[in-house]
């Protein structure tokens, strides 16, 4: 597979202060996708602007026309079934069929506790994320629907008439433990991994590769137990949390290394984030749209 270069836009900007144009941006600057995430506020943007992740990605639907769009990623956290698989059939009909779903188990971030609730252990979210993805999988591919659950229940729901992507729109699972890497293999069209996290402060990048080695493998052998094929299935790396995520951005020169020793690991996409000055994704502009539109070219991807 060869490799492709997409972009996180954070949704912190007013449609029409600005964020409008990002999104065009990223279309004219040749971005296979443009993701957001889908949160309620996000760590060290909690207390400043940010808007919902659907609303802003039917903005952008409206406004661009080849540029595919996604969630990264949507999670159990403040998230039903039912009701995200009407969004994202009216999302994926008003894109002309342009959206992937970007999907996890969620983390203990604002968003856990946002609803009123305790915030759930680690297996509790491995445990409705079990539940989550197998009954949204049904809730985009057939017209009516009903399941029982210990965590979520459809009665008689209509789906009609379903995504323009047949016979749904793509998932990219992201997870790295066994029960996720499970429910990749079982339903994803992609696997979506941000790095090992006890490496983010003290790791070194060479520790970094070796610890996505280790995961691509374990994904390896999740499709291998289900008879797939795991190498043609598409693997996503979201940069800004592996050991070089405050030198990937500093020139084109520094992107290409970084982008081809993860290539040779078997990843088929790149993710960088739109930067966003005085935060963790400050970049210099200029840099960002020269690896857009030249990076992979230099790397003959």
């Amino acid at each position: 597979m060869s490799l492709r270069l997409s972009t996180v836009i954070l949704p912190v900007g007013r449609w029409h202060g600005g964020g409008r144009d990002q999104w065009l941006r990223a279309e004219q600057l040749g971005f296979h996708t443009a993701y957001t995430y889908d949160h309620l506020s996000w760590r060290s943007f909690r207390d400043g602007p940010w808007f919902g992740a659907v609303p802003t990605l039917t903005a952008a639907a409206a406004a661009t026309e080849r540029l595919r769009l996604g969630t990264l990623v949507t999670s159990p956290n403040f998230r039903h079934p039912v009701t995200l698989a009407k969004e994202l059939i009216s999302l994926d009909d008003i894109s002309g069929g342009r959206i992937t779903l970007g999907i996890g188990a969620g983390g203990n971030g604002f968003d856990a506790t946002a609803l009123g609730q305790e915030a759930w252990t680690p297996r509790e979210r491995a445990d409705r994320f079990a539940e989550f993805v197998p009954l949204l999988d049904r809730l985009l591919t057939e017209d009516a629907v009903t399941s029982g659950g210990t965590f979520y229940a459809a009665d008689e729901a209509r789906n009609i008439p379903g995504c323009v992507q047949r016979p749904r729109l793509p998932f990219a699972v992201a997870a790295t433990g066994p029960r996720g890497l499970k429910l990749a293999a079982a339903h994803g069209q992609a696997w979506v991994t941000t790095g090992d996290p006890k490496l983010f402060e003290t790791g070194t990048p060479e520790q970094s590769l070796e610890a996505l080695r280790g995961q691509i493998e374990k994904l390896g052998k999740a499709c291998a137990e289900i008879g797939r094929d795991a190498g043609a299935m598409e693997k996503i790396l979201l940069t800004g949390f592996t050991p070089e995520r405050n030198t990937l951005l500093a020139s084109v020169d520094a992107f290409v290394d970084f982008a081809g020793r993860h290539r040779e690991l078997g990843f088929t996409e790149i993710v960088i984030h739109a930067p966003i000055a005085g935060s963790d994704f400050a970049a210099d502009e200029a840099v960002f749209e020269k690896i857009a539109t030249d990076g992979l070219a230099q790397l003959g991807a």
